[in-house]
């Protein structure tokens, strides 16, 4: 007996007619429905570009308002945080909105928090600009994949799902080199005008373009509440932690690994951050095509191909070019998990959705730091710069062995549902 689960697809209002029915369904030709998904994807490819590209500019911020680098990260960290804090926060209290007017009313928030990012004139308010900007921005992307399954219908669903975070791969790709050259010759302030100006793009394409998702349900902060009781979720968001915190470590130090270990000239390190940036793009494409296929196996998939890579990328580090592919097919490997892990975690949360969907982005900003963090460690304890792949691949491991625990505890579940339908069936009759 399958464990029954909730898909966008099937969290449609029951009308009293057909012509209502017809009436508040999804647009039945492509094109609308691509075009909805595009301009999602945009909002992602905004958030995406300011998300990174501060990193890269943190020395010129610093100078500007007379701080030092270290404290200059602050503004990094602070961003971070509004993510973890606003992605369960807004998803929970805003469970009764409009999933359209949710989505154009996050887009507004993100373009206002990156507008006081450029105007910020003190220290402590650029703080709190890119934390303000930051809130948004795990509650945009989990309405949005529920929005793009929706859409697509339930064959479909991860795939549109991968195309939606299709944005965020290619922020590293274009928006994020294209945001940092202009802070280096124009100011740092002007890469966030390119933000504000993509927000602003992107809150014009979803008006014209997203339907009225009359026909998605609204539910409550109480149920949304409820994703926190279901122990799948929590294996979910545990497998994203550690299966991502892997490949953040990895990335962290790839810049360092490069120059010192494989002898990469630092004018080419670009190079080798946009091969990473379009194995994201190819990860999140092969990742929804896989995940409509079978959710479990893309996640391992993902973990072991990520783990394997990594450990090779220790060994072979010091051949340039074996080190450049590789850079490309950790981006592949890690970022092929995405569309799964929302997937899985929108079929686990039955009717709270929208929370876990959120939560997702929450527990990928808990790996990217804590990978950073334990990859420092490593390193400062004196193991060098193929200390962090190492690790990554051990976090993928880890991961695996996380997703093994889901799904035997599912279905256990499942089993002991089915036994005690068993047990409280009436007797059968000769």
């Amino acid at each position: 007996m399958p464990e029954s689960v909730h898909t966008p697809a099937d969290s449609v209002v029951e009308s009293s007619s057909p012509s209502e029915t017809s009436a508040s369904a999804p647009p039945s030709p492509a094109r609308p429905i691509r075009w909805a998904i595009l301009a999602m994807a945009l909002g992602g490819f905004g958030i995406g570009t300011t998300e990174f590209v501060a990193m890269g500019l943190l020395p010129n911020i610093a100078h500007a308002m007379s701080v030092s680098e270290p404290s200059a990260g602050i503004v990094i960290s602070a961003y971070a945080l509004g993510v973890v804090i606003g992605a369960p926060l807004i998803a929970a209290l805003t469970a009764r909105m409009s999933r359209r007017t949710l989505l154009i009313a996050l887009m507004v928030a993100f373009t206002i928090g990156n507008a006081a990012t450029v105007v910020a004139p003190t220290f402590g308010l650029l703080i709190a600009a890119p934390f303000v900007a930051g809130l948004p921005h795990g509650a945009y992307f989990g309405v949005a994949a529920l929005v793009a399954a929706h859409l697509a219908g339930p064959r479909k669903r991860a795939a549109a799902i991968g195309q939606v975070m299709l944005g965020l791969a290619v922020a590293n790709v274009a928006g994020v080199p294209m945001a940092a050259w202009l802070g280096e010759h124009f100011g740092w302030r002007s890469a966030f005008v390119v933000v504000v100006v993509v927000g602003v793009a992107t809150i014009g394409a979803l008006a014209m373009n997203l339907p009225s998702l009359q026909d998605m349900r609204v539910t409550n902060p109480m149920t949304e509440l409820g994703a926190l009781r279901r122990p799948q979720v929590w294996f979910t968001l545990f497998i994203g932690v550690v299966g991502f915190g892997g490949m953040f470590a990895f990335y962290t130090y790839l810049n360092t690994a490069l120059t010192s270990l494989a002898g990469l000239p630092v004018s080419l390190v670009p190079i080798a951050l946009m091969l990473f940036g379009l194995g994201m793009v190819v990860g999140n494409i092969v990742g929804g095509i896989a995940a409509d296929r079978n959710v479990a196996l893309s996640i391992l998939v993902g973990l072991t191909g990520t783990g394997l890579v990594l450990l090779l990328f220790a060994l072979l580090v010091q051949n340039v070019w074996a080190a450049l592919i590789l850079t490309f097919f950790v981006g592949v490997g890690g970022t092929s998990m995405v569309p799964a892990l929302q997937t899985r975690l929108m079929d686990v949360a039955e009717d709270a959705q929208t929370l876990a969907a959120a939560l997702n982005h929450s527990a990928l900003n808990i790996a990217n730091a804590a990978g950073a963090w334990l990859g420092g460690v490593v390193i400062a304890a004196g193991y060098g710069y193929r200390a962090p792949s190492i690790l990554g691949a051990a976090l993928a491991v880890a991961g695996i062995v996380v997703l093994v625990a889901a799904l035997v505890a599912q279905h256990r579940r499942v089993r002991g549902i089915w036994m005690q339908s068993r047990q409280t069936s009436p007797a059968e009759t000769v």
